[in-house]
């Protein structure tokens, strides 16, 4: 590996400029240096402007989420020496979200989203404190452990074709979140979260294309909890119509 690298970076300053540019920079090719070591350099020793989220540095808050070469990645993840040495390192934005500031996109569309499937567990009546703990058992833990691994870190969306087509699609991590809560044994709002996921802009329009399942860094396979998903509605489907309520 050389020296040093050379990274091109998104820039977007809407006080300056009303369209997007890109800056060149030649940096230091730090010994096992992620993405994100280098956008650090960047900032700390040549352009203090540079503007883009990060918290954690180990792959859990995914806040750190960018396209990089193309590819949305944890850039504190992501190795430099894993990158093709001959080409640039291109490092902007996740896709499908409108752009804040540089590397910063506005997540708010996500987050409305999260809030309408309730993604915490709902009681009908949850008992006092007296009441002690609602226990589980190894084998219901395991049930939802998988969606549980969910950081937000949005990469999902950004590979995810049919919401950059379709920004009214509630995603695949929306889904993913749902169907953790759905099947932890102390919940009591999967009927509601069906309400909302049946609708035109919920599971149906998924075409199981499968890039949110291979992009995510921590195997929470959203795509898997969507088709878990549509079986899930089809049979509640079928149900009411072979089983009128009065007769269930």
């Amino acid at each position: 590996m050389s020296d040093s690298i050379t990274m091109q970076v998104f820039r977007y300053r809407p006080e300056t400029a009303a369209e997007p540019t890109w800056d060149t920079f030649e940096v230091p090719a730090g010994k096992e240096w992620m993405v994100l070591d280098a956008l650090n350099h960047i900032k700390d020793h040549m352009d203090g402007s540079l503007s883009y989220r990060w918290a954690c540095r180990m792959g859990v808050c995914g806040s750190c989420g960018m396209t990089v070469n193309g590819e949305p990645v944890l850039t504190c993840a992501t190795y430099l020496t894993d990158l093709p040495a001959a080409e640039p390192v291109r490092v902007e934005p996740l896709k499908g979200f409108p752009v804040i500031r540089d590397l910063i996109g506005d997540i708010q569309d996500f987050v409305h989203k999260l809030k309408r499937v309730s993604a915490w567990i709902v009681r009908e009546e949850a008992k006092p404190l007296a009441g002690g703990e609602y226990l589980q058992t190894p084998h219901e833990l395991s049930q939802f452990k998988q969606y549980s691994m969910c950081i937000n870190c949005l990469l999902c969306y950004s590979a995810c074709p049919i919401y950059r087509l379709e920004p009214e699609f509630i995603g695949p991590a929306v889904i993913a979140l749902a169907q953790r809560y759905n099947l932890d044994s102390r919940d009591q709002g999967s009927e509601h979260r069906m309400d909302v996921l049946s609708q035109d802009d919920g599971i149906w329009s998924c075409t199981f294309v499968g890039e949110c399942a291979e992009v995510c860094p921590k195997h929470v396979d959203p795509a898997g909890a969507i088709q878990r998903y549509k079986l899930a509605a089809s049979i509640d489907w079928l149900r009411s119509v072979l089983l009128p309520r009065g007769r269930r």
